[in-house]
């Protein structure tokens, strides 16, 4: 009976325990439960933003092409021959065929997608396009015949501020066309801007004569019908399903978004190591009372389960808090930065946010299991810890003399920096990131031994000041007890300098291609549907004050229908070499009779195209060439190939260009040659061609990315608040946990100035060590996302750079941080006069 109220004593005393620690502390649990909360609230956020940016470009591309179960599709914005199509109506497996013109068109400045349909045919495959609804006086539904109608979705109405029986001016392919708004498309998206005029109107008046961009099947069997294209397609086109353009666009941003989801865990494994750095503190602070349960009769599994709770009841408040901010973020991020958080994959104007409910249960798992994996080591080293010694030592048990084990963080690093090694898995560098995950566990359990070889030689050189001599031999002599304080602003400024320096290197390199690429004086650009023809550019060329004008086209080539377009770009070349280009190496020499082009490094990484390779590209049937240099390009992610424009249009018989460098002659005024060159262009084109100065456009590309970082940034920034606000929380509870120290040393004749002093001490050390060790451990972990997550990623690579003024910031931050929490806990800590501070030891 004696035992059993004993044990009842005993786990009322625990639960009296660890109630009072709640109230006695809030801050250390508000703290480690904001950190988890940070972790899960970024990932959410970034999972929310993309989700919902997933679903609405979907939207729009099921509005742009109708739900046809099959299509074949140009290449190209060139086409294919129309031809095909009869071959493909009498196609085994295809019951109909509905043809469709596709161009990039605009109505004064708003853009949309001009459709061309045979709306007979197209009404019984895609009949969302053809769901016409014709308004207004005069309107009747033959209009769909008329070859001067167009009908419009409600976002291209929106857009361009269009009313049905409205006319406007329609611009695509380089041509004008006024037309009247006969009716509104009401089966299309509310995010898909659309235009619908007759197949014959839009083949005559925007020069696309027997020229096809896609044709819709009905099919009776889908397996003998592909089975069958493949056979008859010409290399201009390529097969597409109904959910190909969902997959290209989910495989543009792929990458982005798996990013941010990492770096948004790494964010919540550092949330973890802080946990464990607070719970640690507050084992070693209630050592002796949890040996005096265990005395009572309280067992050991149940003082592992108080502490696991303590865990749990973090986790929970924390991912409760996370999810919640999560939303809010989300939402913010996509009113301010829209679907793309500002990184150009998505355009849509605007994006409604999709909660999803099992990424809401995931990250609240993550936020639980992060709270309690915190928790459950500092758990299990209070149950194994026996009472007896327990109520005699409360310090490190570590003897100063023994040398501390440097080989478990060596084996984590050596790990990590293995499994960086490893190739991509379909595509993403996931062995990357668990590569970064290890690298980070050594780091941190390489503090103790990093500890007492920084500190060594300060410890065997003798010090006059009693109070530096203690600061540096207590740390010296408990490097563990160093390590547990230093675990959370290790992991926190290890992420923070590891993202800071790929920023800082990605941002040079950017900044430097630029300056390369940027070597014309103005810079020209046309709209899309608009262009510049041939009398255009010779008109534009004539313009006095210019030297030179290069005209290019970028054509997007789709190589599968299921990934990203790639960038084919023709402008002017000298034979053999371009010297426009930033080449990866010297240019291999051309064969006599080869047709050469430039490849870009993310295109010789996606496919695997190799300087002196022959390669094939969907244009002209399958034309041949000659791989003759690799150029550094991070403009676009998908890859780009650079033809002289003189084979492209030997190939294509395309006369049009959409963008021109322009150099002025000497002592001109470049803003003056730019009204010249405005005042020179037809009635047409004003208002559609954009003229820019290489230092406007540099400083908006660099804007763009900045933008496109932004969630990068806040990451930083989080970061180091997080390792900030661990230096406090960790320094104030190490300083009150030695109120029994500090009754001694002032029973032995050090003054309450002097323990401030020690205690300063002390904080700066461990603030300077743990940056020293969190910068250090940063730059190793900013290799592997320099060298091997980016050019996975994102196919591009870049050389490093430290940001030597930002490391040297956070190792000042974190040093005075520490110095002056420790200073300001000191107070409370001698507060008490020296008898009361060791009354428990009589």
């Amino acid at each position: 009976m004696a035992a059993r109220v004993g044990l009842w004593d005993a786990r009322l005393a625990l639960r009296w325990l660890i109630l009072g620690e709640w109230r006695f502390h809030p801050a250390r649990y508000l703290l480690t439960s904001v950190a988890i909360a940070v972790g899960v609230a970024l990932g959410f956020a970034v999972h929310l933003v993309n989700g919902s940016a997933l679903a609405s470009f979907g939207a729009a591309v099921r509005g742009v092409n109708g739900s046809a179960e099959l299509s074949v599709r140009a290449a190209s914005p060139l086409g294919f021959d129309e031809n095909i199509y009869p071959r493909v109506a009498r196609m085994d497996g295809v019951q109909d065929v509905s043809p469709v013109v596709r161009l990039d068109a605009r109505i004064g400045r708003a853009r949309l997608t001009l459709l061309g349909l045979d709306v007979i045919r197209a009404a019984a495959i895609t009949p969302a396009l053809v769901g016409v609804r014709s308004q207004g006086p005069g309107a009747d539904d033959d209009a769909a015949f008329d070859e001067d109608a167009v009908y419009l979705s409600r976002a291209a109405m929106s857009a361009t501020g269009a009313a049905v029986g409205d006319t406007v001016s329609l611009i695509a392919n380089g041509r004008t066309r006024v037309v009247r708004v006969a009716g509104s498309l009401p089966g299309v998206g509310e995010s898909a801007s659309v235009g619908v005029i007759d197949i014959a109107a839009a083949q005559w008046h925007f020069a696309r004569l027997g020229r096809l961009d896609r044709l819709d099947l009905l099919v009776a069997d889908r397996s003998k019908a592909q089975a069958a294209l493949r056979a008859l397609l010409p290399a201009d086109a390529v097969i597409a399903t109904a959910d190909a353009d969902s997959v290209q666009g989910d495989a543009l941003s792929r990458s982005y978004r798996v990013n941010l989801d990492m770096l948004a865990l790494v964010a919540l494994l550092t949330g973890g190591f802080l946990v464990y750095s607070a719970q640690s503190l507050s084992v070693v602070r209630r050592q002796r009372a949890f040996a005096l349960a265990r005395t009572l009769g309280l067992p050991r599994q149940s003082v592992i389960a108080a502490l696991a709770v303590e865990g749990l009841a973090i986790g929970l408040a924390g991912a409760t808090g996370g999810l919640l901010a999560g939303y809010a973020l989300a939402w913010s991020a996509l009113h301010w930065f829209g679907g793309d958080l500002g990184a150009g994959y998505f355009r849509a104007s605007s994006v409604a946010i999709d909660f999803q409910p099992m990424a809401a249960a995931g990250f609240f798992a993550l936020g639980l299991i992060a709270a309690c994996a915190g928790s459950a080591l500092p758990a299990r080293l209070a149950a194994r810890v026996t009472p007896a010694a327990a109520l005699r030592n409360m310090g490190d048990m570590l003897d100063p003399r023994q040398p501390v084990a440097w080989w478990p963080a060596a084996v984590l690093l050596l790990a990590g920096g293995g499994v960086s090694l490893l190739p991509a898995v379909a595509g993403l560098p996931l062995f990357g990131f668990v590569g970064m995950g290890l690298l980070l566990a050594g780091g941190v359990a390489g503090v103790p031994w990093f500890t007492r070889l920084l500190l060594a030689p300060a410890a065997r050189r003798p010090v006059r000041a009693v109070w530096r001599a203690l600061a540096v031999r207590h740390l010296h002599g408990a490097p563990n007890e160093a390590a547990t304080a230093l675990s959370g602003i290790v992991a926190s400024t290890a992420l923070m300098i590891a993202m800071a320096t790929m920023v800082t290197s990605f941002r040079g390199a950017v900044d430097d291609w630029l300056g390369d690429v940027l070597s014309g004086d103005l810079y020209m650009r046309a709209m899309p549907g608009a262009g510049f023809d041939p009398a255009v550019r010779l008109r534009l060329a004539a313009t006095p004050g210019v030297t030179i004008a290069r005209f290019s086209r970028q054509v997007p080539l789709t190589l599968a229908a299921d990934q990203p377009p790639l960038m084919l770009i023709a402008r002017p070349t000298e034979r053999g070499r371009n010297a426009q280009l930033q080449l990866i190496g010297p240019a291999a020499p051309v064969p006599a009779g080869a047709m050469p082009v430039w490849v870009s490094e993310p295109a010789h990484r996606l496919y695997g195209w190799r300087q002196g390779e022959t390669i094939v590209l969907p244009i002209a049937g399958g034309a041949r060439m000659f791989v003759a240099g690799i150029w550094r390009d991070y403009a676009r992610q998908a890859g780009a190939v650079v033809i002289d424009e003189a084979d492209y249009q030997r190939l294509t018989a395309d006369l049009r260009r959409d963008e021109a460098q322009i150099e002025v002659q000497p002592g001109s005024d470049p803003d003056e040659v730019a009204r010249r060159i405005l005042a020179r262009l037809p009635h047409a084109l004003r208002g559609q061609v954009e003229i820019s100065r290489p230092a406007a456009l540099r400083r908006f590309a660099l804007d763009l990315f900045d933008q496109s970082f932004a969630i990068t940034y806040l990451l930083e920034a989080v970061a180091i608040l997080v390792g900030l606000a661990g230096v406090a929380a960790t320094m104030s509870a190490q300083t009150i946990a030695r109120e029994r120290e500090f009754g001694m040393l002032r029973h032995l004749g050090l003054t309450r100035g002097q323990l401030s002093r020690m205690l300063a001490t002390e904080g700066a050390i461990v603030g300077g060590t743990g940056g020293l060790a969190g910068i250090a451990l940063g730059l190793l972990l900013a290799q592997v996302l320099i060298h091997v997550i980016n050019p996975q990623s994102f196919n591009w690579t870049m050389t490093t750079r430290i940001p030597f003024a930002t490391l040297a910031a956070v190792l000042a931050a974190l040093t005075l941080a520490a110095a002056v929490t420790a200073a300001l806990a000191s107070r409370r800590a001698t507060a008490r006069k020296a008898v009361q501070s060791v009354r428990e030891d009589w």
